[in-house]
């Protein structure tokens, strides 16, 4: 078996190499007057050098020069030209090893250092177990052992040493750490705890795997069935408190290796391991099957009363001919009345005579029946699903404990009514129930009749708890997403110290009348600058109809002659297997070595099995037909990678490889600079057991769905990819790839369509100090919102909106930079945020200022919009980037005809981040052939322009077999590591 390693490759050469970048080079080997005297204190040039470099080295990283060590030609000529020597001298240093160990010893002294003592030794491991119970990853804890040494002014020991003491840290911090959480808990807990792992003979396996295989497809069951398990875990009082008594890393990677292990791998652990991983999982299952039961509570009351309004619309579809015949009577009762009038005839035996008053009595019920369900309520049509409301309503209630900000809040009083009417079994509401969490119009529904109505009381009670559990109005304990808004945020005390210290690092300044007051100016002038240029005409693409603005639509700018040059590029990539081209990506990037093993950090053994299992995700074919349709590769061998090296983690830090290769490639600069980039959603049709968890929204069909919600560079690197519900608005997902990924890209501006814009988002990517950038739908009809009054501006008055609300923003000024800065910093996931702000029908002050902030940038994109052509033309390039990328994106994902049949979230997450990567990888390895394509034709004395090849994509496919069996574990010779171009007969002789 392999020596295990602390350190991956590039993490060793970053703390214990030598550096030969200029920075570091001046940094670290600047000679001070007193060193050269020293130094010159040697007699021959070589000697000079050598103990030059020495002196350097035990200074930077921390050790001697070592036998037979040769340093990097960077460092040797800059050093070399400090003291005025060759750098070739130094071949002549240390023949013999007396002379380095009496330079090392004298050294020694001059620097004040020693070596390494037991008692050094000790200090860094005890240092190296301080860091390793916050984290496990193996360059910090190196780098405090390092650190240490550094501090106590000792030379480092071999880098052998220090990862063998990290490791031995790590492993003594861990068992610390399990120690530590099951410190207390009796033997009887213990053995309750050992129960879960034994295979139970009424439900046919073990609770252990019954807890964590909880459905989450919405449903009266499954909601019960949450409930039963949340039930059950607490009957295991396991205190979520003790997961206070160690760190949030150490915490972090105990939940991710009992994510990973089953209860067979848990039985085989140490007493202490397994009983600490137990009640790991214990806790965090707590508080996942709570969000889990809460949302899928609020999904399922959604659905009530959406398809309540769905079945309204079928009854006017159904009724659209009876309508007709009541129209046309009443057409015919108005033609006869009027005949009357005009020839002063009697009206009604006129009405008799020509519509008949007999048939107009006969139609009185059935109008009168229409004009009923017409009238119907949401909430009348929702009760008729009472049924299936009461299989899951009593069990939800009396399993959780609701919380509110407000004291006697009357919609808790309500709830605690149902929960004692279900306790008790009893059908009717009691005499006095509170109400003033309802409308009125609900209460008269409710109240209306000769004795309240218990079913209209608790769906109207229960619509109300959900909208005010979406935006955190009420919240529920032992969840961790149903919490106050505060406490997802960072808290309070550090967001004061990092205004006090000037360290928010946001897009404004912490003075917000300031702000404002700038604001106020550059809105007025622009609206005025604006006007001016709309009165006469100068504003391109755009003309001022009957005090309308109207954008003419922007044209393509791609060349016939960049269309010919793609074609003929395309003809020339090279044909390859799929597996192929991820084995080539992985050899030019390492991206594979990313998915690391969860408890040793190691990368993975078996490449060929995890590159499978990254394609059996993307191609929607699953890691068992994958196997299926294999060479040299099993389903345990899949499975195997799946389960210890696949997490979202590591799909995160592959896909970052990837794209920070194709960023640093010198061909993607011709496509962007790596600064703006777009987002947008593609519908992936779900069916089979997925179909039950997806929503149907009717703009995609009427077949239920999720969406893949991907960000993408201007580049064409992706760098984020989410599933969400195809009913969710896309605007709340925007800034979350933009902070939920690894990558060097720093997007500056970001593009949307319209259905990822809103006032909130404006706002957010003001406060961050990014540039939103939508391409907003019906422009024409939204309104410029103003400081000044709406006349200021007679020329732009039919576009002129509501004033901004200063005063609100000013007040809650502290509050948006807080909630700003927790999203910088990653304290929180923004769309966690802007769901709970826009889910309230009554917004809270918070959002509402929010809000106002986001109408003031909104109006000064619109006039930037208006004014500027250019940034038209940009936005629609990279719209047109993500579009062209969603067909790449369904040839590759074309298994089970391109549907999703995974009913859990992770697994939709899996298989969304292997598309991402797949497609990543095909689009670097097509950039690779580009530029060598783009290389030969310049031999061959082509004249290509730069301004062409920005126009040729890296998304063609044709030249990839994406089906067939894969074959994994091929033999390649590849001269020079690259492929032959594929070339026409001409360009081949000439060649």
């Amino acid at each position: 078996m392999a020596r295990r390693a602390l350190l991956k490759e590039h993490e060793r050469k970053t703390l214990l190499d030598i550096p030969i970048d200029e920075d570091s080079l001046i940094r670290h080997y600047s000679l001070a007057p007193a060193d050269l005297l020293e130094i010159q204190l040697r007699r021959r040039e070589h000697n000079q050098l050598g103990f030059a470099i020495q002196l350097c080295l035990m200074r930077y990283p921390g050790r001697p020069l070592l036998a037979n060590e040769v340093p990097p030609k960077a460092m040797l000529d800059y050093v070399a030209g400090q003291i005025g020597a060759s750098s070739t001298a130094f071949r002549l240093y240390a023949r013999r090893e007396e002379t380095r160990s009496n330079h090392i010893a004298h050294l020694l002294g001059y620097l004040r250092k020693r070596n390494a003592t037991a008692e050094d030794r000790r200090a860094a491991l005890l240092t190296a177990i301080e860091m390793a119970s916050t984290t496990d990853a193996g360059a910090s804890i190196a780098g405090a052992i390092v650190a240490e040494f550094r501090n106590r002014n000792s030379l480092l020991p071999a880098a052998n040493i220090i990862e063998q003491m990290g490791i031995a840290a790590r492993a003594i911090a861990r068992r610390r750490a399990e120690k530590t959480l099951i410190e207390g808990l009796s033997s009887d807990r213990l053995q309750d705890l050992d129960r879960l792992l034994e295979v139970d003979q009424t439900i046919g396996q073990t609770r252990f795997h019954w807890l964590r295989s909880a459905p989450d497809a919405p449903g009266a069951s499954n909601l019960v069935g949450l409930t039963e398990r949340i039930a059950f875990l607490r009957k295991l009082e396991i205190d979520p408190k003790l997961q206070a008594r160690i760190s949030s890393g150490r915490w972090d990677q105990m939940i991710r290796e009992g994510n990973a292990t089953p209860a067979w791998l848990a039985n085989d652990f140490n007493a202490s391991r397994r009983h600490a991983l137990i009640v790991a999982q214990v806790i965090k299952l707590s508080q996942k099957l709570t969000d889990d039961a809460v949302t899928m509570f609020i999904k399922l009351m959604g659905r009530l009363f959406s398809q309540a309004n769905n079945r309204k619309k079928q009854w006017h579809m159904d009724c659209r001919p009876d309508t007709a015949k009541a129209l046309r009577m009443f057409l015919d009762t108005i033609t006869a009345l009027q005949s009357a009038n005009d020839y002063g005839q009697n009206a009604l035996e006129v009405l008799d005579q020509e519509v008949g008053w007999h048939r107009l009595l006969r139609m009185k019920p059935e109008l009168e029946s229409m004009v009923e369900d017409n009238e119907a309520s949401p909430l009348t049509l929702a009760a008729e699903q009472y049924a299936t409301v009461n299989k899951y309503a009593g069990a939800f209630l009396q399993v959780f404990t609701f919380r509110s900000a407000r004291r006697h809040d009357p919609l808790l009083v309500a709830v605690d009514v149902l929960k004692r009417l279900y306790a008790d079994r009893r059908r009717t509401l009691p005499d006095r129930v509170p109400v003033t969490h309802l409308s009125q119009a609900d209460r008269k529904l409710i109240f209306g009749q000769d004795q309240p109505d218990r079913r209209l009381y608790e769906i109207a009670t229960l619509a109300a708890l959900r909208d005010r559990l979406r935006s955190a109005d009420i919240w529920v304990d032992g969840s961790r997403s149903f919490r106050p808004i505060d406490e997802h945020l960072m808290p309070r005390s550090t967001f004061t110290t990092m205004k006090e210290e000037d360290r928010l690092g946001l897009g404004v300044q912490g003075d917000g009348a300031q702000w404002l007051a700038e604001a106020r100016q550059m809105l007025d002038f622009n609206l005025k600058r604006l006007a001016h240029r709309a009165r006469s005409g100068k504003l391109e693409g755009v003309r001022l109809e009957a005090g309308t603005l109207i954008v003419m639509p922007t044209a393509g700018e791609v060349p016939a002659a960049a269309e010919e040059l793609n074609a003929e590029i395309s003809d020339m990539y090279p044909l390859v297997e799929v597996p192929d081209l991820l084995r080539e990506v992985h050899d030019w990037t390492g991206f594979a070595d990313h998915f690391t093993h969860v408890r040793t950090g190691d990368s993975p053994r078996n490449i060929s099995a995890m590159l499978a299992g990254v394609l059996a995700d993307a191609t929607n074919l699953g890691p068992k037909r994958m196997a299926s349709a294999s060479k040299g590769i099993s389903a345990h061998q899949i499975g195997w990678m799946r389960t210890f090296h696949a997490r979202s983690e590591t799909y995160r830090a592959a896909q970052a490889c990837i794209t920070d290769a194709h960023t640093r490639h010198p061909h993607s600069r011709l496509w962007g600079n790596g600064t703006t980039a777009s987002s947008d959603g593609q519908f992936f049709r779900a069916s089979d057991r997925a179909a039950k968890r997806g929503d149907i929204n009717l703009h995609y069909g009427s077949e239920p769905g999720s969406k893949f919600y991907s960000h993408l560079s201007d580049q064409y690197g992706y760098f984020s990819i989410l599933p969400i519900s195809p009913t969710e608005s896309e605007a709340a997902y925007v800034l979350d790839g933009l902070f939920d990924q690894d990558t060097i890209l720093d997007i500056q501006e970001h593009f949307t369509d319209t259905g990822g814009a809103s006032d909130h988002v404006f706002g957010l990517f003001a406060l961050i100090g990014k540039r939103f950038a939508p391409r907003l739908r019906n422009l024409k009809d939204r309104k410029f919102h103003t400081f000044e009054k709406g006349d200021t501006y007679p020329a732009l008055s039919n576009h002129i909106g509501a004033s901004i609300n200063a005063t609100l923003i000013l007040d809650h000024w502290d509050d948006l930079l807080h909630l700003a800065a927790s999203i910088t910093t990653r304290s929180v996931v923004p769309s966690t945020i802007l769901k709970k702000l826009s889910a309230s029908s009554k917004e809270s002050q918070l959002a509402r200022a929010l809000r106002e902030l986001g109408r003031i940038e909104r109006s000064l994109f619109m006039i930037e919009w208006y004014s500027s052509p250019a940034l038209r033309r940009r936005c629609q390039a990279g719209l047109n980037k993500g579009e062209a990328a969603h067909k790449l994106k369904r040839a590759v994902f074309f298994h089970e005809r391109g549907e999703i049949r995974d009913r859990s979230f992770e697994s939709q997450a899996f298989r969304a981040s292997g598309l991402n990567l797949v497609v990543s990888a095909i689009v670097h390895w097509n950039t690779v052939y580009i530029e060598r394509a783009v290389t030969h034709l310049r031999k061959m004395r082509r004249e290509i322009p730069d301004h062409l090849l920005k126009h040729i994509s890296p998304l063609s496919w044709e030249h990839i077999n994406l089906t067939g069996i894969y074959t994994w574990d091929s033999d390649q010779h590849l001269p020079e590591g690259f492929r032959s171009l594929r070339l026409p007969v001409g360009l081949r002789r000439a060649a």
